[in-house]
């Protein structure tokens, strides 16, 4: 059984390679933009993003099966029940090799009739075949994702990292050599399928090298109401699941559909932007996630409630202070970047902010969701925010264009995922009001919408775009945003415990002293 102590060493080890992952993925991604934009022309970054989109739409038929599998593994790989683990592996190496397949005929069946999604069709030649290359593409992964569950599973996620970050930043460079050479569109996507494909195989040898049982063929049946558990979990994920589709893929497509692909590839650049931050800020959760799990069948209600509240002040700290980072700096930054022509005018920027926001503080409660298992309980949560995030972004579409598209996601969070997500995990997690949790988010809105006032306020003093004003209204809002939240918050209990934590972590590898021991989780 893991311990306190052990349990954040590893969420600390986990997160440490998935930061230093990240940071160095976004900086290859951000010159490998600047190679595209300089070799293709825009509707090619536009079809990209379309494409990503509707593969993730194919993607459904996984219908949750990752999430079910990390979770049903969490309590074998406490007990060190191996034979358990061989068995649930079985059986989702089976269930992934149908979704891959599934993927593939899927892909085949809708690529006669991709063209119909876009609007105003540029000359892209080939155009069928690459949407098939982007399906094998999406398929491959599927083959080999049983074994890294383990992995992600057993704390380990630093592992999953070396190989996802190390064979992101080798693609980019790949890439971006045969974009400079060829400028064939056809062939960037044929490295993006190759290198997966090794990056897959590599990963999936060394879970064999770490644990040797997977090699075993002698694998016991799961008892079947076990399975119907499982088949339970899934059920409720993949209604999850397809919510999520809808309401994060299908943005792309509205905008192909209704406005063109142009429109596409400038949502593109700021897409890029906010999925390298999400992705930044999603790494404290990931790490943290197995070890929640752990403690979720080791601990007790109460002590897990408060380590709830201790991640959800780090959420809102991270998520608010990003928010108002891109609010004041998103624009000047793509226009230093690409070019003026690739910007949106500051109340579509406005939008794509608040949704920013909304979305990530629900992080810190979609974690403890996902590590207790609590999928069942908010199994039509999806389906509502998914039907009213189509309709009103289709309504409000035709209104007030590209920006209603944005203003209807808002609208589907604010009415289903803002109070359903903290109720259910309030009443069936940790058995108690979910009272506390909206007080606290009451409080969080405030600090954040004070930082932005007076951040972007003082940034808009300074209207020329340079790389001194952009330097500037970057550092502008990391002091005024951090500042506030500093004291308003100095005093509370959560506070106290990251400032501690960090300072025994920079004095136990800094500084090679001792502290008096932080109360871990």
């Amino acid at each position: 059984m893991m311990n306190n102590q052990a349990r954040t060493h590893s969420s600390l080890k986990n997160l440490s390679y998935l930061m230093v992952g990240q940071i160095l993925g976004i900086s290859v991604s951000f010159i490998a933009r600047i190679v595209f934009v300089r070799t293709l022309s825009v509707e090619y970054l536009g079809l990209d993003g379309l494409f990503t989109n509707i593969i993730t739409i194919l993607s459904l038929v996984e219908l949750g099966i990752g999430p079910a599998l990390v979770f049903s593994l969490y309590k074998p790989i406490a007990e060190n029940n191996i034979e358990l683990i061989k068995s649930l592996l079985k059986l989702y190496q089976k269930a992934y090799l149908i979704i891959g397949s599934l993927i593939i005929l899927l892909g085949i069946t809708v690529a006669p009739f991709i063209h119909y999604l876009i609007k105003d069709m540029p000359v892209i030649p080939h155009l069928h075949f690459i949407f098939i290359l982007f399906v094998l593409n999406a398929a491959v992964t599927y083959f080999y994702s049983y074994k890294r569950s383990l992995i992600i599973a057993d704390q380990r996620k630093y592992i999953d990292a070396t190989y996802r970050y190390g064979g992101f930043i080798l693609l980019n460079i790949v890439q971006c050599i045969v974009l400079i050479i060829w400028k064939n569109f056809i062939f960037f996507v044929i490295c993006q399928l190759i290198l997966n494909i090794l990056e897959n195989i590599l990963a999936s040898r060394t879970a064999d090298r770490l644990y040797p049982f997977l090699k075993s063929k002698k694998v016991a049946k799961l008892d079947r109401a076990f399975i119907k558990g499982i088949y339970k979990n899934v059920k409720a994920m993949a209604m999850h699941r397809m919510g999520n589709v809808i309401v994060l893929s299908t943005d792309n497509i509205l905008i192909s559909s209704f406005v063109g692909l142009l429109a596409v590839g400038l949502y593109s650049n700021y897409r890029l932007i906010l999925t390298a931050l999400n992705i930044v800020l999603m790494q404290f959760f990931e790490a943290v996630k197995s070890s929640v799990g752990n403690f979720g069948v080791t601990e007790s209600k109460a002590r897990t409630k408060e380590i709830f509240k201790k991640i959800y002040f780090m959420n809102f700290w991270l998520y608010g202070f990003a928010s108002v980072g891109i609010l004041c700096t998103v624009n000047p930054m793509i226009e230093l970047w690409i070019g003026e022509k690739f910007i949106f005018s500051m109340d579509i920027v406005l939008l794509i902010v608040i949704h920013f926001f909304l979305d990530g503080m629900r992080r810190a409660t979609l974690t403890f969701r996902d590590a207790l298992g609590l999928y069942w309980y908010d199994r039509y949560k999806p389906v509502a925010e998914s039907l009213i995030n189509m309709a009103g972004s289709i309504m409000l579409l035709k209104i007030m264009g590209i920006g209603g598209i944005f203003l209807g996601t808002i609208i589907s969070i604010l009415t289903t995922c803002f109070w359903v997500e903290p109720y259910v995990l309030y009443k069936y997690g940790f058995h108690i009001s979910s009272k506390a949790y909206f007080i606290s988010y009451s409080k969080y809105l405030l600090a954040t919408v004070m930082a932005a006032t007076i951040s972007y306020g003082i940034c808009a003093l300074l209207p020329e775009t340079n790389v001194l004003v952009l330097a500037s209204k970057i550092m502008i809002s990391i002091v005024a945003t951090n500042l506030l939240f500093f004291m308003m918050f100095r005093k509370t209990d959560e506070f106290q415990y990251f400032k501690d934590l960090i300072l025994d972590v920079i004095r136990k590898t800094v500084f090679k002293k001792k502290l008096p021991e932080v109360k871990n989780f």
